[in-house]
Order: structure tokens, then sequence, then C-alpha cells
């Protein structure tokens, strides 16, 4: 099992043990930042063994930075999440396999040439079988984690990971998410886990990994607990679907992007109306059955404008 909720509300407190923020979070409370470019990290649909990045400047029409950009030294990069960090480096974390105890981890300074570094472990009790879908998470403050996807054999649920200082080297055990678990015996719970922070609350976008639809729980702290507020296909997105990556758009509200990987399809949808009603589900241009489960990241700032 992982650590318990006590002992991780304890270490959230202490600040010096996490890293420091990233130059692409949105700020809490005072006028949205408008965000200058839009990066997409995702696996290759003919390779889940190469990294593809996309750029895109509306967050609707993206063109190639580097087609094959990544191949990790052993294993898969699948679900790859990038963080732009405030020490000017990307940094990418991914599933490295099905039955994987750790998250594979790379950085780079262009998005195009990447450095593989040591892998994240799982510090859990127990047979862990699996070690799914990474997201990076910043939180109010600007600290970061991430958001993994574990599963002991019954269902997946989903933990946060913390670095235990600037550099990324050394991480904390696995801290559970209330609420985001199996909720009945024989459920395969939560997988792919997107935390956003809006209007002072986290709000987490998750693959129902029974019903294969995207789903959408609330809470007022990372770690919950959350409750759902969203449930079946709520918002029109049809199934099944996952990869759910949530950006700010320059005008205002939100857009989810989505992988329709049954159909070989990527899709995304939007949102005015703080996360209670989107429009339909459109594809996005160019790239279907080209990519597979991405994260887009919103650049803020002089490194967007690079």
């Amino acid at each position: 099992m992982a650590m318990g909720r006590r002992s991780a509300l304890a270490l959230l407190a202490g600040l010096p043990l996490l890293a420091a923020g990233t130059a692409g979070a949105q700020p809490v409370g005072g006028a949205p930042r408008i965000p200058g470019r839009y990066t997409m990290t995702a696996f290759r649909a003919d390779s889940d063994t190469t990294l593809a990045v996309y750029e895109s400047a509306d967050g609707t029409r993206f063109t190639p930075v580097a087609t094959h950009a990544y191949t990790p030294p052993t294993g898969l990069v699948r679900d790859p999440s990038v963080l732009l960090h405030t020490d000017g480096w990307y940094y990418l974390a991914y599933t490295m396999a099905a039955d994987a105890t750790s998250i594979g981890l790379a950085r780079s300074r262009d998005r195009i040439s990447w450095t593989p570094m040591a892998p994240i472990p799982m510090l859990v009790l127990g047979r862990l079988e699996g070690t799914w879908a990474p997201e990076w998470f910043v939180d109010a403050t600007g600290r970061v984690g991430i958001i993994v996807s574990l599963t002991w054999g019954h269902g997946f649920s989903a933990h946060l990971v913390t670095p235990l200082g600037p550099q990324f080297s050394a991480w904390t055990p696995p801290i559970p998410l209330l609420g985001l678990c199996p909720g009945r015996p024989g459920s395969l719970g939560y997988i792919d886990t997107e935390l956003v922070r809006f209007d002072g609350r986290v709000y987490a976008f998750v693959k129902n990994e029974d019903t294969k639809l995207i789903e959408l729980a609330v809470a007022d702290h990372p770690l919950g607990p959350y409750s759902f507020v969203a449930v079946g296909d709520w918002a029109g997105w049809g199934g099944p679907r996952e990869g759910p990556s949530v950006v700010p758009l320059p005008g205002g509200g939100h857009r989810i992007y989505l992988d329709a990987y049954t159909e070989g399809r990527y899709l995304y949808s939007d949102s005015f109306d703080g996360f209670r009603t989107w429009s339909a589900p459109a594809e996005l241009p160019g790239l279907s059955g080209i990519v597979r489960h991405g994260t887009v990241l919103a650049e803020f700032g002089p490194t967007a404008a690079s």
C-alpha cells in the first residue's frame, strides 16, 4: 500500500521538499495570462517507443517540432506528459511498460533533443503490477508533482509523487488521492487522471476504466477527498476516450484534448462556463491516426515566444 493521508499531508506541508514551480502554470486569482504557445507531446500511433512533439499558436493547428524526437534506452514512451520548469528545461514523464513499477523521465532544452534521466520508482508495499499514465501537476503555490495510476491487480487508483529536491533525482512514495480509487468490488477504477486548478478548487478529469468514458470529480485539495460531479457521457464526448488533457484558451475558457483510440481519431472540445458544458467534439486537424495519448502544455511568458 502507499503512504497514508496523515503522513502525506505532513510531507506536503514541508515546502523545501517540493520543487519550485513551472513557467507553464496558470496563476490563481487576478487576470489570466494568455498562452503564447501550445506544445503537444505524444507517442506515435505506429510506434509506442517513439515520442513526437508538435506546437501550435492557437491550440488547434499543430505543426511538427520533431516527429521522432525521443526513443528511450529501454521500454516504451507511452502516455507522455510534458512540463516546462522554471529552470528552462522541458521534463517528460511517461509509461515505460504495462507492468512497470517506475515512471520514465527525460528532459530537453529545445523539445527536439531529449536526455533520459533516472526513472521514478514507486516506493510502495505489496506487489505492484503496473504504473501508468503519469501527468504533471502544479499546485497553487507553483510546486510540482506527478499524478500516476497504480494497480496492485485490483483496479487503478490515482496517486501523487513529488520531488524531494530541485534536481528530480529523488521522489516521495506515492500518496493516494482520496475518492479516485475503485469504488466497488470488481471495478477497474480510474486512470489517466488530469488535475486542473480552477476558481480555487481542483478538478480531476479521469477515465472510468469500467465504462471507458471521461468523468469529472472535484476537491478542495489536490489529495482530495474528491466528489464526482459529472459521470457517464455527461459532456457528449462519447467513448471509448482516454488521455484527457485540459488547457486554458487565449480568449478565455478551456479546451480538452481526447484520444478516441478505437476510432483512430484525436478530438478536442471547449468549455466557457467552468467545465459545466462543452462544445461538440471536433477532430484535431492533421493528427488523427498519427499520434496517441498525448499531453498539451500551455506555455506562458518569454520562453513561449522564443
